[in-house]
């Protein structure tokens, strides 16, 4: 809205005006007004919180390891997140912007999914909370959404870039001179780094590329639905999930700022595409929103951001991704995403097999992988078998926190050195 007051101000050379035009004056204001938003908002809200008694109980003194007390904590906190993101890119954003427009019905459509979650475990007293196929249903559906919409959109283009050679040397890159719809997507590592989704169904002829796209939609799905719940499971710990994707959104961010300016584009050798630097304002809003929330979210936590804010992440992180056509990057970036998912993944398989056979049986002392980490050898059941029981001492949740961060700039950097490393 502030965008548009002073674009139009800037007719009538109004003082300062002009700065609004700028992608760089608008991200880093998003930053300061985010952060603001999320420190000062936050503790008001959390005193709402607490006199609402909207509280959860994550753990108890006596079953910790460290007698750390978890009891009526604050939930619900995401929502502090939402709104620092959504007021600095309402207040900053080109709202017709086709990008800036699905970030914001991302954040706003998981942001409700994630509410009646929570809702319901702390108002109906359901520990279960939102059944698992309604979220599945609305993961697909954001999905859905997202990929029908890039498709559908004409403003949803890029310009590929082309390799001028001399002697068999590449000797330039330049970008086409028109805008084009396209399947395409950045696979890191090899040279011609750009996978056409359409070659997969290449066998269907002219009408390639139309599948093509039906493959994009599947695969955003996919993403969309692996990532939120990635993020859901690796908020187990104060400060962890926002810590490791604040590290994410940074990635995001500069992958973003490099897609949408066509002289870094043509120098990385990456597509160019038009329109997406207000993805720039939007990660942002993101990540001050995130830094602002780990002032209260850090160990010892005073709020928990719960599915209002896990699933919140996870899908910004995905759709984001996706829009950038970075989507393969995931896998790497969202290293630790990766990890939890994968060590549930395998806990709950292991044990069903092992039950089929009548004994009980587990990979981890605990997962998701992070729990594995906190638990000591003498609350393992003594029933069952563990496959990984070391280590044998326990880390504090603090360190283990620190720790994941760590492991998630490193992914962020070998995701940044992939534009240069094929």
């Amino acid at each position: 809205m502030l965008y548009y007051l002073f674009r139009y101000l800037e007719q009538y050379d109004f003082p300062g005006a002009r700065m609004f035009g700028y992608v760089s004056f608008r991200s880093l204001m998003a930053v300061i007004l985010s952060l603001l938003i999320s420190a000062i908002f936050g503790e008001y809200f959390i005193k709402l919180l607490k006199r609402k008694q909207i509280t959860e109980t994550q753990r108890d003194a006596s079953i910790d390891p460290f007698n750390t007390n978890k009891i009526g904590v604050p939930t619900m906190g995401g929502i502090i997140i939402i709104v620092a993101i959504l007021i600095p890119c309402l207040l900053l954003g080109r709202l017709h912007n086709i990008y800036m427009l699905l970030m914001l019905i991302t954040t706003v459509w998981l942001g409700t999914l994630g509410f009646l979650d929570d809702y319901i475990k702390v108002f109906k007293k359901d520990k279960e909370g939102l059944h698992g196929k309604f979220k599945i249903i609305g993961q697909v559906g954001l999905g859905l959404i997202v990929g029908l919409t890039l498709y559908l959109s004409p403003d949803v283009v890029i310009r590929e870039n082309v390799e001028i050679q001399r002697d068999g040397h590449v000797v330039d890159v330049i970008h086409k001179s028109h805008d084009e719809k396209s399947t395409k997507t950045t696979i890191p590592f090899f040279k011609n780094n750009n996978l056409d989704y359409a070659d997969f169904v290449g066998f269907m002829g002219e009408h390639a590329q139309t599948a093509g796209w039906i493959v994009f939609v599947l695969i955003t799905i996919f993403v969309v639905t692996a990532v939120s719940n990635g993020a859901n499971l690796n908020d187990g710990m104060d400060g962890m999930a926002a810590g490791n994707s604040a590290i994410i959104g940074v990635t995001l961010g500069i992958l973003a700022y490099v897609s949408s300016h066509i002289e870094y584009a043509g120098y990385l050798n990456i597509m160019y595409i038009p329109g997406s630097e207000e993805l720039v304002i939007f990660i942002c809003a993101f990540i001050g929103a995130l830094i602002g929330f780990l002032w209260y979210n850090a160990f010892p936590a005073q709020v928990f951001m719960g599915d209002t804010g896990s699933l919140t992440i996870g899908g910004i992180i995905a759709v984001f991704a996706i829009i950038i056509h970075k989507e393969l990057l995931i896998p790497i970036l969202c290293g630790i995403f990766l990890v939890e998912n994968l060590s549930v993944i395998l806990q709950v398989k292991y044990f069903q097999r092992g039950k089929r056979k009548g004994r009980k049986q587990r990979v981890f002392k605990r997962a998701p992988i992070h729990d594995h980490f906190r638990t000591t050898l003498a609350q393992l059941d003594p029933n069952c078998t563990y496959l990984i029981k070391n280590p044998a001492s326990v880390f504090h949740e603090s360190k283990i926190t620190v720790r994941f961060w760590i492991v998630s700039i490193v992914l962020a950097a070998i995701t940044i050195i992939t534009l240069k490393i094929r």
